[in-house]
């Protein structure tokens, strides 16, 4: 892999993370620009660094960033004793996404994130209205952890 190919991934991966970290910080979240950045770039660095070596070696650097990743997204999870909500699930997920996407750049897999991109800014950009006219035209279909 030459740099121009080292650079296109690592720079995908943190653009990646730099604009799911735009979304979060654009509603007020905890985790914003510069942690997804990092998440993202980070995951592809770590990835790369490992795939001059045995294949095998790819498939357990990135079930570790999964996992490992997971207890970081963990961090941004609250739940409020006094009302029962739970806040924070769709940044932790969005701090595992961006994982996953550094993890997919490192690889090159471009057809998953040129697929999978859109589909991204679809849920983040249209999720949230969308619940809330489902909650506004079906009172009946309040989710049950919102209560």
């Amino acid at each position: 892999m030459d740099t121009a190919e080292i650079f296109l991934r690592l720079a995908v991966a943190t653009l990646a993370g730099v604009a799911l970290g735009l979304n979060r910080d654009l509603h007020g979240k905890p985790t914003g620009v510069r942690t997804l950045g990092l998440v993202g770039i980070a995951s592809a660095m770590v990835v790369m660094a490992v795939s001059h070596g045995e294949p095998s070696n790819i498939g357990r650097v990135i079930q570790g960033i999964v996992t490992g990743i997971g207890f970081l997204g963990a961090g941004v999870i609250v739940r409020n004793a006094m009302d029962k909500q739970v806040r924070g699930l769709t940044t932790a997920a969005c701090v595992w996404l961006t994982a996953c996407v550094g993890a997919a750049c490192a690889v090159g897999d471009w057809t998953v994130i040129v697929l999978g991109a859109p589909l991204v800014a679809v849920v983040l950009l249209l999720g949230g209205p969308l619940e809330k006219w489902v909650h506004r035209n079906w009172p009946g279909a309040e989710n049950p952890d919102r209560q």
